[in-house]
């Protein structure tokens, strides 16, 4: 039986915007929605079919968004529910799908729910968050560490307890124990995809429930005092619970009931086998479970050819793949492995099978831009100053144009920008056959035009310390040839038992486009092929 992967979540490439970052429309130095919604011409000629926005609900900004005070509403830096509905309308008239943040693991401590719950231990709501008594000497409920840095309890003096933050103390847990809870996140996702969002990218989801006996977390023997001081511990008790595949199988159910192949997007940072588990039991989990190797692992051709065999194998029957390059807690690509490599990462990321993610500005190259120490705002930076650990140099406003503020805005932008937002930028880009950005949309298109690069089979060829090469392949088209050089130094592609004939389709040097190949390809440092082969 041929498996048919049709849904648009499948075929589709997804484009992160951060929405403080995008594009300012009153000169706040702050993006918003109005900004979003006059750059989609932008993006429908990219040709991405997905927006996804990381938060913009009423918030008290401690953690940008992260911390919600209002689940239904819209923050008024980024406008009024009237814009959002426009964007959303927007979006669906140029054939794009619009999916929001959702973070079910925390809310803001101004949030009503948590208000009520800490106004006293038998308020309705005190059972709504994790309270804990104190040890007999007073001390913290157990070990359990904060993401942010520091214990992960924060004393209330008023009622006497402690309550659990797994981030900053800003953020109080929800405790999804509780079926009133339970209950409420549910209705807070029928909301906004009864208004027409076609679903979400779900925050922290290996976090949401924690062990019940609250058991104090290992030691990670292998902690270096370079990493951050959450990761002194295995957070063994306080994530990754087997009751979170419980609620996240009900996540899925609310998003099956509304029509038109709704998605869910689960972030989460964990092995492949765990991993795995969120697709859960018949595939009635997270539709795309993250998946972060290219973020994590070396740039290195023999480890991530095992990684990709690894991730392919381990995959459930009918689980769908997706990769990601960067995203806004991470460094950017160009910045990991150079502006070089970044073109070869970014041929890579479009054609694996399975899911793409592009995050903004990644596909004219950005990079991170040196935030100096007193202009950093992110609470990851702030609270562990010594480990430079800002998220504050990938967040950094899209470089437009080489006007004033790169065309982010008209007044002074929240982050500063990069050194070299005047030659590198989507206007001076665009025009250019060479550039990174000509790169992501010719390799977008080839990808939506060959079903083999869409939905084929991914066949490992070759991998040694520097050439990763595989194929793509789908019964009655063409098959491709994807062969590239990881490393800045020339190397031979010449496989044994593996002949092959073909031309050149895209290649990250244009000039070796249209040549035709076969048998043996020598390749510069940084080279890329994309190869259509001949029947």
């Amino acid at each position: 039986m041929v498996t048919i992967f049709d849904k648009w979540w499948q075929t589709g490439v997804i484009y992160q915007v951060y929405p403080r970052s995008f594009q300012d429309s009153n000169g706040d130095g702050i993006g918003d929605l109005r900004g979003i919604m006059s750059r989609l011409d932008y993006l429908q000629w990219l040709g991405i079919d997905a927006v996804w926005l990381s938060p913009i609900y009423p918030s008290p900004m401690a953690d940008f968004g992260y911390d919600i005070a209002d689940y239904t509403g819209i923050h008024p830096l980024f406008g009024s529910m009237q814009d959002f509905d426009a964007l959303l309308d927007e979006v669906h008239k140029r054939g794009m799908k619009l999916l929001l943040d959702l973070v079910p693991n925390h809310t803001s401590d101004q949030h009503p729910w948590f208000l009520e719950s800490r106004s006293s231990r038998d308020n309705p709501k005190r059972d709504w968050y994790i309270w804990h008594d104190p040890l007999p000497d007073g001390g913290v409920p157990n070990n359990w560490l904060s993401v942010f840095g520091g214990e992960a309890w924060e004393w209330d003096a008023t009622t006497q307890q402690y309550y659990y933050h797994a981030f900053l103390k800003e953020q109080p847990d929800l405790n999804w124990r509780n079926p009133a809870v339970v209950a409420a996140m549910l209705d807070v996702m029928r909301y906004w995809l009864k208004k027409g969002v076609d679903g979400f990218r779900v925050d922290v989801m290996w976090h949401m429930i924690k062990d019940q006996q609250l058991r104090n977390n290992p030691v990670n023997p292998d902690y270096a005092q370079h990493m951050p001081t959450y990761s002194q511990q295995l957070p063994v008790y306080s994530t990754d619970q087997p009751e979170v595949h419980d609620v996240v199988r009900k996540m899925r159910h609310v998003m099956e009931e509304f029509e038109g192949d709704r998605v869910m997007i689960g972030e989460i940072y964990l092995p492949i086998q765990q991993l795995m588990a969120y697709y859960g039991i018949d595939n009635k989990g997270a539709h795309l479970p993250f998946n972060f190797q290219l973020l994590s692992l070396p740039w290195d051709a023999a480890s991530l050819a095992v990684a990709i065999d690894q991730y392919e194998g381990a995959l459930p029957a009918q689980g769908w793949p997706n990769w990601v390059l960067s995203n806004h807690d991470q460094h950017r690509i160009a910045s990991r492995v150079g502006q070089q490599q970044a073109r070869v990462a970014a041929m890579l990321l479009l054609t694996l099978r399975g899911t793409p993610t592009i995050y903004y500005g990644d596909e004219i190259g950005m990079r991170n831009v040196a935030i100096p120490f007193d202009e950093v705002q992110d609470p990851q930076g702030l609270n562990m100053p010594d480990k430079n650990l800002s998220r504050d140099p990938s967040r950094t406003p899209m470089q437009w144009d080489k006007g004033v503020n790169a065309g982010f805005t008209a007044g002074k932008p929240w982050l500063r920008l990069s050194k070299t937002y005047q030659r590198v930028n989507v206007s001076s880009q665009m025009a250019d056959p060479y550039s990174m950005l000509s790169l992501y949309r010719q390799l977008i298109a080839l990808r939506r035009r060959e079903p083999s690069l869409t939905t084929g089979d991914y066949t490992p060829v070759f991998s040694d310390n520097q050439i990763l090469a595989f194929m793509r392949q789908q019964e009655g088209h063409p098959s491709f040839l994807m062969v590239l050089n990881l490393t800045h130094l020339p190397c031979y592609f010449r496989p044994a038992n593996f002949s092959f004939r073909g031309r050149i389709e895209v290649a990250t040097f244009p000039e070796m486009e249209g040549s035709i190949v076969s048998d043996t390809i020598s390749l510069d440092g940084d080279e890329g092929l994309v190869i259509r082969l001949e029947r």
